[in-house]
């Protein structure tokens, strides 16, 4: 596992301690995907509600508060395919 997934999966982790409805991925753009889920942040490349997909700056700038989810959305930073339900819902835990 490498360090941006160690650090991913543990603060995908602690934001999401109290649970998310259904499963989403999160790609990191040349260092793998995290899974979130009901049994919590793991590496993996399961199928999920939805993928999102950004790069390794974006993402650590969503989990550090200095990027919103939404605004990386709208300037093409984040990619999301699937259920953009789910994504609205994992913003406001992420933000």
């Amino acid at each position: 596992m490498s360090d941006v997934i160690k650090k991913a999966v543990e603060a995908l982790a602690v934001k999401t301690a109290g649970g998310i409805d259904g499963s989403a991925k999160f790609v990191i753009e040349g260092e793998g995907s995290v899974v979130i889920d009901g049994d919590g942040a793991r590496e993996g490349d399961d199928e999920t509600d939805v993928t999102l997909t950004a790069s390794a700056e974006t993402f650590e700038g969503i989990m550090n508060g200095d990027v919103n989810p939404t605004m990386a959305f709208m300037s093409g930073k984040l990619k999301i395919d699937g259920s953009m339900s789910s994504a609205m819902k994992l913003a406001s835990v992420l933000g």
